[in-house]
């Protein structure tokens, strides 16, 4: 579809034993609209991450074609393809990946620092984020001075950092109660709202799941299911 910001085509993911082949995923073809909230779900080892590891150019896949808003990113150079993941994808992961020895303030600008970007707007742009997330009055605190839900409220800051269109989180909900990941869930709505990003995230979490705007089904590396609908 030519308005996808991600297009997948024939996608097939492999791996050698040494003794076997171990199929991951099995010729999948997905297209993902701009601004679209799309929950992956399925069981354990269906090829949830994987599919996401290769949406963000974290992995290339044994076959078939991945583009991110027009680019094939499976053919780009290792430079290009960080170039590209730096503009293009934000990332959140269950375990949060912050730098411990960075404040959390830092910790959000370090996308932009990494990118060569500094100044005044930089600086405007990172507390911007962390009072989005409700954190203003804790911006010069390290991470193991904040709770797990505020370390997840960090990383999400730090995803939005570049004003990625494509955000993707893997699990993002999976190490926080439930009311730390109710917050969590309704702060990717409203930084949905605001910076209009497209959202993929891969969950178990049935109540991220319903305010996604799409369910997309694994089941032994295949789409066994595809529900569009209205957000809850």
């Amino acid at each position: 579809m030519s308005g996808s910001i991600l297009s997948l085509r024939g996608v097939t993911k492999s791996i050698d034993t040494g003794t076997h082949r171990v199929d991951i995923l099995r010729g999948i073809d997905l297209d993902i609209d701009p601004g679209e909230y799309v929950a992956v779900m399925g069981a354990s080892g269906s090829g949830k991450s994987t599919l996401l590891g290769l949406l963000a150019g974290l992995d290339s896949p044994t076959s078939g074609s991945i583009l991110l808003d027009g680019a094939e990113i499976s053919r780009l150079s290792e430079d290009r393809l960080a170039d590209l993941r730096g503009r293009k994808i934000g990332f959140v992961f269950q375990s949060y990946h912050l730098i411990p020895t960075l404040t959390a303030e830092e910790n959000v600008l370090l996308p932009a620092e990494l990118a060569g970007e500094t100044g005044a707007a930089v600086a405007e742009r990172a507390r911007f984020l962390l009072g989005a997330v409700g954190l203003s009055d804790r911006r010069d605190h390290y991470p193991v001075q904040l709770s797990g839900g505020e370390q997840q409220r960090v990383a999400l800051a730090r995803a939005f950092m570049r004003k990625p269109p494509v955000l993707l989180a893997d699990e993002p909900t999976g190490n926080l109660d439930s009311a730390n990941g109710r917050q969590v869930l309704e702060l990717l709505l409203a930084l949905n709202r605001q910076e209009g990003a497209t959202l993929v995230l891969v969950t178990h979490d049935r109540d991220l799941a319903d305010h996604a705007t799409r369910i997309i089904t694994l089941k032994d590396g295949s789409i066994v299911a595809d529900e569009r609908k209205s957000p809850a």
